[in-house]
């Protein structure tokens, strides 16, 4: 074990990035047209540092597996994205929003990162109106904000509940004028296969393309991975189905660190699960519990006739509710962090009054009652309609929900055919955002030198649990402001390689790897489908490995994903050919990363004994059941190098100082 050097810039942390910007290398404008750079993933964070590396003069190579970079999974963030532009005049600013960010993450991030997120997150604003991106406005015309959990501020910038779609098309919008001028090589339906390091540098990658199966190398000065989190491991969870680990895995595989796997986010607002058949869980967005109240029926009796059938949510009166998270966090109310309200919900479904009519009966209510008749009361008061009555009060906050949230409503009732303008919803906690990922420094690069990893894919800015809103503004971030000057420092040392030849033994042996993998998947004369090894794995992922963990479950875990990795290996069956569109051949590769992740995952929440943010061990939890940290022996970041089986890896640490937060036990009572 080695203790990692995260090359965090000496001085005071509100000067750390400044004077770190001020004296790392650059590279002229006419260089740096002598440079390439691959993208992996085109999201958010992939999309903008495509956008704004080809602005600086680079050329760039973007990868993505979808039909376009419109269809990232970025699109799928709702809520809205965090700045601390103070705009409500509430009190925030860059250190509420860095010391927000610390303890939602329950004091497991590295402050320095966490400093230079908050500073940066003004400039993603003024950038994205700048690119004409739709941000809700009040009555005025300023820019509006809302709350969003764990914190006490509104600083939340949204669009409507379509955020992260109207980002991307922003992004996007930046990478096409790039892509117009020739500075971006645009490789749609293409899937980075593995990594390719000549001299211990990241020099290229290997892809496949989708529609051809054609196997191609492409060759680099540095590649930067941004291709999102690996909650998918699950098999069941918030993230698009063709979500994966594996160009992650795959730099993991080749020498760059994995930290903190066991750091995964359960989402409190998602539509729960109907049945064994369903594919993917569906998230509502965290910004409903702006207004939204979340309850369950405080006699067990009522919950019992709910999940039979027999009495609605709207038929229990307000005094037979229990109001739960304003009762055990009167602070902060329903908007306490996801972490907390995930196991708060659990709690309550675990001890008989879920109110879900699903087979496990999992669901709590969330309410929009007292908002709509909050904001009708409200509206009719603006109308100089004071004598209005309950129904047309009712229609006028129906009107001012539906312009907040309505898509959402929207796609509520599309999937349950219930009304949630006139009856609760009903949501569950679900796997939604992975805070572990491939280590980094505060350079943004892994363990791989001239190998970057940002957004999602790395673990750097939030710890054990990701506050609400912060992931858009973290992809951001790292591809508009970040990564941008920092990938500088270290292509200066390139600006007389030359062109990167992919004729080298290095590719060779690559591409060799990648088909011989294929060709195996294809002859393997299985018998099971690769659905059927990902079930089980999401299966034992989700019953031991997720929102509550224990020692003996987890060492079940372990050996039970080693008997599924084998089993796959033996009768895993991919129909079709290898060179063509072949989508079971596409997830075969996937899942095979999956199920050596899901070991290490496991194996990484054993080995920290105590509970922290997402990371709940039942062993070590208050009586109230809250998380019980170990500072004195787990205030570190745990990072792995692969050495064959998840079993053989080798843990590092990187320790983690706090010279401007005090670590104390996190509170939202």
């Amino acid at each position: 074990m080695s203790v990692l050097d995260s090359k965090i810039p000496e001085g005071p942390i509100k000067d750390k990035w400044t004077n770190h910007k001020n004296n790392i290398k650059l590279v002229n404008p006419a260089n740096k047209r002598l440079i390439d750079v691959i993208v992996v993933g085109t999201g958010l964070a992939g999309g903008s540092a495509a956008a704004t590396l080809a602005e600086l003069g680079y050329n760039v190579k973007a990868f993505c597996y979808q039909d376009s970079p419109r269809r990232a999974h970025s699109i799928a963030a709702q809520g809205g994205i965090n700045a601390a532009k103070n705009y409500q005049g509430d009190g925030d600013s860059t250190y509420r929003l860095f010391y927000d960010t610390v303890k939602g993450g329950d004091y497991r991030s590295r402050e320095a990162n966490v400093y230079r997120l908050a500073e940066v997150s003004t400039n993603i604003i003024d950038q994205c109106v700048a690119q004409g991106v739709p941000f809700a406005r009040d009555y005025g015309g300023l820019l509006d904000n809302r709350s969003f959990g764990g914190v006490q501020v509104s600083r939340t910038f949204y669009a409507k509940g379509q955020t992260g779609q109207q980002l991307l098309l922003g992004c996007y919008s930046a990478m096409s004028r790039q892509i117009g001028k020739g500075k971006i090589k645009m490789y749609n339906r293409h899937e980075m296969m593995d990594i390719v390091k000549v001299d211990g540098k990241a020099r290229g990658i290997i892809a496949r393309n989708l529609i051809t199966g054609e196997i191609e190398r492409h060759s680099a000065h540095a590649v930067v991975i941004a291709s999102g989190g690996y909650g998918n491991v699950f098999f069941l969870s918030t993230n698009a189905m063709g979500s994966n680990v594996s160009a992650g895995w795959k730099i993991h595989k080749k020498g760059a660190f994995f930290a903190n796997p066991c750091y995964t986010q359960i989402h409190p607002t998602c539509i729960p699960q109907h049945g064994d058949q369903q594919s993917k869980l569906t998230l509502m967005s965290e910004s409903l519990r702006n207004d939204g109240r979340i309850w369950v029926p405080k006699k067990k009796e009522d919950a019992e006739a709910v999940r039979a059938g027999k009495l609605r949510g709207v038929d229990i009166p307000e005094e037979d509710r229990d109001y739960y998270l304003e009762r055990r966090y009167p602070s902060f109310g329903n908007l306490v962090p996801r972490d907390v309200a995930s196991r708060a919900a659990k709690e309550r479904c675990d001890a008989g009054y879920g109110v879900g009519t699903n087979e496990s009966g999992e669901a709590v209510y969330l309410d929009f009652s007292a908002a709509i008749m909050r904001y009708g009361q409200e509206q009719a008061n603006i109308h100089g309609e004071h004598d209005a009555s309950e129904a047309r009060v009712r229609e006028l906050g129906e009107d001012v929900v539906e312009k907040k949230y309505g898509n959402l409503f929207q796609m509520y009732e599309k999937i349950t055919a219930d009304n949630p303008y006139k009856v609760p919803m009903k949501i569950y906690p679900a796997v939604h955002y992975t805070m572990g990922g491939v280590w980094v420094d505060y350079n943004l690069m892994t363990t791989i030198k001239g190998c970057y990893c940002i957004g999602e894919a790395n673990f750097s800015d939030h710890g054990a649990n990701r506050l609400g809103a912060s992931a858009l503004m973290q992809g951001l971030a790292d591809g508009y402001f970040v990564l941008p000057y920092t990938i500088g420092d270290y292509l200066a040392n390139d600006i007389r390689t030359g062109s990167i030849s992919t004729d080298s033994p290095e590719f060779e042996e690559a591409e060799k790897s990648v088909k011989d993998q294929i060709n195996f998947f294809i002859n393997n004369a299985g018998t099971k489908s690769v659905d059927h090894f990902h079930k089980r794995l999401g299966k034992v992922m989700w019953n031991k490995v997720g929102m509550a963990r224990n020692e003996q479950g987890l060492k079940e875990a372990i050996e039970e994903i080693k008997q599924i990795r084998e089993e796959f290996w033996k009768e895993v069956k991919v129909p079709g050919v290898a060179d063509g569109m072949n989508l079971e051949l596409e997830k075969a590769g996937r899942v095979a990363d999956f199920l050596e992740l899901g070991e290490l995952f496991a194996r990484d929440a054993l080995l920290r004994n105590e509970s922290c943010g997402g990371h709940f061990r039942e062993e070590y939890s208050t009586e109230e059941g809250e998380a019980m940290r170990d500072d004195e022996n787990f205030t570190h970041v745990s990072a792995w190098e692969f050495k064959g089986e998840p079993s053989d890896a080798v843990l590092h640490v990187e320790s983690l100082v706090y010279d401007n937060i005090e670590l104390k036990t996190r509170s939202y009572k």
